[in-house]
Order: C-alpha cells, then structure tokens, then sequence
C-alpha cells in the first residue's frame, strides 16, 4: 500500500512539473495586448495546461485514433459510438428529471428502453431512425439550471475546457456513470479506453475550425456551447455566438 501510494505521489507531482514548467513561454492576453478576460483568471496556468492536453492529443491521441479508424469498419465505429451514446441517456433521463422536465425525461426514457432492447443494447439507434432524438443534459447544466453560477473558467489535464461548476459536476457524472460498474481489469478499463477513443474519433479534425489564438478560441467556443446547452438551445445573445456553432 504504502509503495502504491508513493507511485501515485511520484506520478502526481511529476504531472505537476510537467505542467508547470511546459510551453513556460506561452503567451497571456497581456503579452498579446489584449486585457484579461474576468472570467479566466488563472489564464496563465490554464494556458500551460492547454498546451500540454494539446501535445498529448497530438502525439498520443490522434495517432491511435488514425489507426482505430484504419482498423475499424465503419458499421463496427457506427456500433461502438451509439453504444456509448445509449449508456449516456440514462445521465440525460437523471438530469431532465432533475430539471423537472418531464417531457424529456420521457423521451430519454423512450430512447433508452428501444436502443437497449430492439437496438441490441444500444449497439443501433433505433430511436433517433424514428425521430427520438437525444438531447444532452450533464450535472453541469442541472446546477445550472437551479442557479448555482459557472465560477471561474478552467483548462483540466487531459479532460480539456471546463469551469469550477463543470468540473465539479464531471467528477460526479464520471463516478455514476454505467461503465464505472463493470470489473476494473475486465470491463472497466477497456470500457474507458475505447469510449476515450471514440470521443476523440467523434471529434474530428477539429483544429482546422480554429481561427486567431487557438487558446482564445476554444474558451470561446466551450463557455458560448455550454451556455446554449444551459438554455436549451436558445440563442445566447452574443454575436460572437455564430463563430463557434460548428466547433
């Protein structure tokens, strides 16, 4: 126990050096010109944070998503992204009702029980091939939607763009979500792996979209989209907004 613990601190403050002393010259809006932007007062760190996730995306994501998508045909990927897609109603179900909002918390339920069952365990979106379409809904959005303010904006190892909020609320979706039940050598850790996969793969090319200081962009992009999923899709008021819809 005690040599676990020692690995897990080693790994722990070798994560922090890396972090701290990657890209060191990475620019502020400061150093651009450009005044500080209230709602990211820890730009500086998360700028470093956003440009070691970026590094590993490059170098370790994206290639083993290149060969996933080599590998894999398309009807297996098709098969593998609505199977994660399937487990993740269950959270929107929980979160609509949450909400109070019975009607989609109906239609989540209706999605799960015909992709779990007619869809092969949700390996076949039956329900959206009828017109059910998913709609997202995290914890984020629920203490959101009961009023409880996005706090500062932060760039998490690994996870990417988020807020005190989101994160918060990431940690709890992560530990209730179905794939955390399965045995950890057996289930869980493959589980993980390949929905990390097919996330990725989900994702694209999604840095040709990028346009300016990708940094910039991409706090945009994600604090604009969480708004417009907050307000169930309708506009956030920003003429910005039109930018990042596609991102």
């Amino acid at each position: 126990m005690k040599g676990q613990l020692s690995s897990a601190r080693v790994g722990a403050l070798a994560l922090c050096l890396m972090l701290l002393s990657a890209c060191s010259s990475a620019p502020t809006s400061s150093s651009l010109g450009v005044d500080p932007d209230p709602r990211d007062p820890y730009e500086n760190f998360n700028r470093k944070v956003y440009s070691f996730n970026d590094a590993v995306d490059k170098s370790v994501l994206v290639p083993v998503v290149n060969v996933y998508e080599t590998v894999t045909p398309d009807i297996v990927e098709q098969g593998v992204s609505n199977f994660f897609s399937n487990l993740r109603d269950i959270g929107n179900f929980l979160n609509h009702t949450l909400q109070l909002k019975p009607k989609k918390a109906a239609n989540d339920l209706g999605r799960l029980i015909v992709n779990s069952t007619i869809g092969i365990g949700g390996l076949m979106d039956i329900a959206s091939q009828a017109g059910v379409y998913q709609e997202s809904e995290d914890l984020g959005q629920t203490l959101a939607y009961w009023g409880i303010g996005s706090g500062p904006y932060v760039v998490l190892p690994f996870l990417g763009p988020s807020t005190i909020r989101d994160a918060s609320a990431s940690a709890v979706d992560t530990v209730a979500s179905p794939v955390q039940k399965y045995d950890p050598t057996t289930g869980k850790l493959p589980l993980t792996v390949l929905e990390l996969i097919d996330l990725r793969h989900s994702l694209g090319d999604f840095g040709s979209l990028i346009k300016g200081d990708p940094y910039v962009f991409v706090r945009e992009a994600y604090l604009q989209r969480r708004e417009y999923m907050i307000n169930d899709g309708l506009p956030s008021g920003s003429e910005d907004f039109e930018d990042f819809e596609d991102f």
